[in-house]
Formats: structure tokens, sequence, C-alpha cells
């Protein structure tokens, strides 16, 4: 049996939307995967360059990650699994204890979450759900957009006239465009600017020189772990993040395409875990699905995981070329902000729409005021230290509707039940 149908003559028109299960032609698919091979490939590189990991190494190890995820939800969610910023802090924290405790830091978290997709899957998704209702997988899903906003009006204003150009492209692509001038919109804003800036000397230096000097091939480094009890404690509060933005994936994936897919959500989570702890036994920084990815699906209205299998494969390839690797880094700071400007605000919308197709009611005091407060923690990056952690807003945001969203349910309908 084909692992993908052909959807319709392999080609789509504007009206369509192409299944997770269908794909388009080759050429057509090779082509949204370099799409979103682009889409992920800033993120994933930010997240080793801020905690010492090797590059090649994580990006070899999110390819064979997104094939596992892949595999494992059965082609049922689309999903490109990249670098999670919710690592940063604590790995940044544990630095000066060596690559290797890093490692094992990333190896201890992605077990934990392993062990919680396992629980959703034995007790069911409804066990998940009176945990993370709607209410909290909305919000989690807009602070997630929101909370990335910051990377991207800053990348927007090192280089506003690139950024606006960027802009502009995919909005007039994607609002007026038509076939795959519609459909191939980041790319066309991406690729284009970024051409031009090579033309008119926007990329530095130092970059064009990085390019220049990288080999055509090189093996990704492997690294070994050590687990050390000081630095699990510090990776704790990233398994609730992790278990949340994958809840929060299945959910607007799912909005968007139509589906239920309660059923793939403690799939999601084991192959996440997963996924996390290979690339914590090789040497690379642990993955999440990608919200970049969902803001191309949601322009493009294509959720062919063989867009996924083949950007999961470039992503392999490109680890062994140094070569490839740079040219990608010489993508301008200011193209990668126009983008992002675009695609980070349709995964806050993703979430706003999660709350309204479920009618989360936010009269309700424990939804509005929790919910409303997590938000502005992952939007103002809410950052306090314990200890020698800082952590950050996407983790505060996460862990106060996680938390207390059930904490304060509780507690007002045992009020009523004693009032």
């Amino acid at each position: 049996m084909a692992l993908w149908t052909v959807h319709g003559d392999g080609r789509v028109t504007d009206s369509e939307t192409v299944a997770p299960q269908e794909r388009l032609s080759w050429p057509l698919t090779i082509g949204f995967g370099v799409q979103h091979l682009i889409a992920m490939f800033g993120a994933t590189v930010l997240v080793p360059l801020a905690t010492g990991l090797p590059i090649a190494t994580t990006l070899f190890f999110s390819g064979i990650g997104t094939l596992l995820f892949l595999v494992i939800t059965k082609n049922r969610v689309p999903s490109y699994l990249g670098s999670s910023f919710a690592f940063v802090a604590p790995l940044v924290a544990a630095r000066e204890q060596g690559v290797a405790a890093q490692l094992g830091g990333v190896v201890a978290a992605g077990l934990l979450v392993i062990v919680v997709g396992i629980a959703v899957k034995a007790l069911g998704v409804r066990m998940l759900e009176s945990v993370m209702p709607p209410v909290v997988t909305g919000a989690v899903v807009i602070l997630i957009g929101l909370n990335l906003a910051h990377s991207s009006t800053k990348q927007f204003a090192q280089q506003p006239v690139l950024a606006a150009a960027t802009m502009a492209v995919i909005l007039v692509a994607g609002v007026l465009g038509r076939g795959l001038v519609f459909r191939m919109s980041v790319l066309l804003g991406v690729v284009g600017v970024w051409l031009g800036g090579l033309a008119f000397g926007a990329v530095s230096s130092s970059r064009l020189d990085a390019l220049r000097e990288a080999a055509w091939l090189g093996l990704p480094q492997l690294q070994r772990p050590e687990l050390r009890p000081s630095v699990v404690l510090l990776v704790l509060p990233v398994v609730i993040v992790l278990v949340a933005e994958n809840v929060g994936h299945v959910k607007a994936v799912a909005a968007l395409t139509g589906r239920n897919l309660d059923g793939s959500i403690g799939d999601s989570i084991i192959a996440n875990g997963l996924s996390t702890t290979l690339a914590g036994l090789g040497g690379g920084s642990g993955t999440t699905t990608y919200s970049e990815n969902i803001g191309v699906m949601a322009v493009t209205k294509v959720y062919s995981t063989a867009a996924y299998a083949f950007a999961a494969g470039f992503a392999v390839l490109l680890s062994f070329s140094p070569k490839f690797a740079a040219l990608l880094g010489t993508i301008p700071a200011g193209v990668l902000g126009g983008a992002t400007l675009v695609l980070y605000g349709l995964i806050a919308l993703i979430g706003v729409r999660i709350w309204m197709e479920s009618e989360v009611d936010l009269t309700n005091p424990a939804n509005a005021l929790v919910g409303g407060a997590a938000i502005v923690a992952g939007v103002g990056d809410l950052t306090l230290t314990i200890g020698t952690l800082d952590m950050g807003g996407l983790v505060w945001g996460s862990l106060l509707i996680v938390i207390l969203h059930p904490v304060m349910r509780w507690l007002r309908a045992a009020q009523r039940q004693t009032g």
C-alpha cells in the first residue's frame, strides 16, 4: 500500500486543500518540502548556537526525529521537529558542566516526555484533556506564537527594507496570488528577497567567508551524554512545555484540517520524546513540533506529510555538507524577520481559532484570568531567575496555564458545591 495517495492529478487549485496522507506530484512535493526546510532552518540553528551544541549534529537529529515522528503518528500529523527554545535556558545554565552534562539533561527530558505519552496512550486522551482542555491548548498555541514575536521584530529592525520587502512579497502572493504563486508564497518571499540581498551586499562578509571556507562534505559530530542530577532538575520544566507544545500542535493541525486528531496526541508525545532522547544520545539539541511550519501550512493549505518527509531528508543531507549549511546561513536577518512576522501571527490566530471552535467561555474567571495571565507572561517574555537558572516567558506561560487552570477550576467547582 502506498504511503501517500495522489491528490487529484497531482496539482492543486486555489480552493483545494491537500490532506496529510495525500501528496502532489513529486516536483511540487519537493518544492513544498524546501519551503518547510527554510521555515524551520533559522530557529533550529539558533538553539545550538545559543547553547554551544554542534549545529550539524542538531540538524541531523532534527531530520531523523521528523522521520521518526511521521512513522509513529502514521502520517496523520504533519510536523517538523526542530530545536526547542525551551531547552535554551537550562542548557545555557548547565554549559559550564560540559556538553556531556547538557546532553544528559536532553536525554532525561526526552525519557520523561515518553512516559507522559505512554500514560496518555494507556489512560486515554480524556485524562490529558482534563488537565489540558481547549482553553489551555489554545492559550499555549497563542503564547507560543506571540512569545516568538520578539525574535521576529528584532530581526525585522536589523534590516527593515529587506524585511518589509519579504513580508510584502508573501502577503501579495498569499492574498492575491493564484495556483503555485499562492501555495509557494513563503518560499517566493524568502528566496526572492534573499537572492536580492546577496546581489546588493546585504549579507555580512563574515558569512560569505564562512561559505567560501566551508567544506563540501563533513560528518556530524557525535557525542555521548552524561546524566547529572543537577542538570536533570534544570530540564524538568521543559517537559511540561514540550507536552503542551505537542498537544497545542495537534489541536492546531486538527483545527486547520477539520479532523479529529485526539487519538494521535499520545503518539505525537511519544514520538517527540523519542526524537529528543535520540538527539541527546548523539549530541543534538532537544526537539519539538515546529510552529513555523504550522504557519506555512496555514498559508498554503497543503498538509501533506510527504513534504515534511522531504524536508527531513534534506536536513539529514545538509548535516553532511557544511557548505550547504553555510549557504542557508547567508539568509539575511531581515528576510527571516519579514517571513516570521507573518508566520508567528498566524500561529497566534490558530490558537484563537481553537478557542472559537471549542466555544471557550471567556466569561468564566478561571478561563479568563488564568489564560490572560499566562498569555501576558509568554508575550512579555517574563524571565525570572531561580538559583542559577533563568526561565523565560514560554516556560512560565506554559506552567501558569497548565498547572493553575485545573487548580482554579477545581477550587471554583468546590466553592459552588459548598456555597
